[in-house]
């Protein structure tokens, strides 16, 4: 695969929280649910998305909004709306004083509100975890992105607006999949635009010896490569992929290799039932002991630690920041 191939095979929702939402202005929900990722994509009517330090961004129909967690935001139908309903962990509504509003707000099967024919309607998705999304996804965005209808492929939108409407056996993998084909497009929309700071794996990949450098390491991360060889897969000397890749990427080959293994042993942690033995295999360390000095190197905290970080509560995540 190539390394924007490796970068959307990440996104992996699992039974996430995908719901319409439909309410009519004035309106304000603070999204304060501590998840690695929210995205919301309109279906009709206008909303503005708002950070805390004040940044706001208008959302018209067929807009997306890529929201990193756990930092809170707010979706409100005026620039400077204050919210009045709370979305915290758990997909769970309360009002400001924190009285639930789940009863009073839900609208049938995945649909949550008013009316369903208010004014503003929207599709909703949560990744609980970074490891459901994958950490080189989440590292490529800012806190708060909204793409316009016309910025990213909107065909899968339809699709998931419809099945979140339908009660059938094995939905919830349907709407799962659904939403990690919004996602992508998302993400492959936000690489392209002149404000995003493309990482170095995305800019090598307009040298044909970057390219295919980075190509053999993403396709096959535990082989023992050495810069030999891989400078003699990709056909040219040590010092020219040396040199380009460095130039290009913004590391040597096997820094970076280091820091995608790295990367890929995070999301591995987090998937129910991983050890550290069998990670470290995976990702091409001779021994456990050799991959938690690196990854503690690498990442500031050992392998155990971070698999522990996704077991924590939302509440305990947004605590410790």
């Amino acid at each position: 695969m190539d390394a924007l191939e490796a970068l959307l095979d990440g996104p992996r929702a699992r039974r996430a929280a995908v719901l319409r939402a439909h309410v009519d202005p004035p309106f304000g929900i603070r999204v304060a649910d501590g998840a690695a990722l929210c995205v919301v994509a309109l279906l009709r009517g206008t909303a503005w998305a708002r950070d805390d330090d004040g940044r706001t961004l208008r959302v018209d129909p067929g807009g997306l909004v890529l929201a990193r967690g756990p930092r809170p935001w707010t979706l409100a139908d005026t620039p400077d709306r204050r919210p009045t309903t709370v979305i915290g962990p758990g997909n769970v509504s309360t009002d400001l004083d924190g009285d639930p509003l789940c009863h009073d707000l839900d609208l049938g099967v995945r649909a949550w509100g008013t009316r369903l024919d208010a004014g503003v309607a929207m599709v909703v998705g949560t990744y609980e975890t970074a490891g459901d999304v994958g950490a080189a996804a989440l590292d490529v965005l800012p806190h708060l992105t909204v793409l316009p209808r016309e910025d990213w492929d909107t065909g899968a939108l339809a699709l998931l607006a419809a099945e979140t409407a339908r009660d059938a056996p094995g939905q919830d993998a349907v709407v799962d999949r659904l939403l990690d084909v919004v996602l992508v497009a998302g993400l492959r929309a936000w690489l392209t635009r002149p404000e995003c700071a493309a990482p170095g794996w995305y800019r090598g990949r307009t040298d044909p010896v970057a390219a295919r450098a980075l190509r053999l390491l993403h396709d096959d991360p535990a082989a023992p490569w050495t810069l030999e060889s891989l400078a003699r897969a990709t056909g040219v000397s040590r010092a020219t992929l040396a040199r380009r890749f460095t130039a290009l990427v913004g590391r040597p080959p096997m820094a970076y290799l280091t820091g995608w293994r790295l990367a890929l042993a995070a999301d591995l942690l987090a998937e129910p039932g991983a050890t550290v033995a069998a990670v470290s295999r995976r990702v091409g360390y001779a021994t456990p002991f050799a991959f938690s000095a690196a990854f503690k190197r690498e990442r500031g905290v050992s392998p155990t630690s971070s698999r522990a970080r996704p077991a924590r509560t939302a509440a305990a995540t947004r605590a410790a920041r």
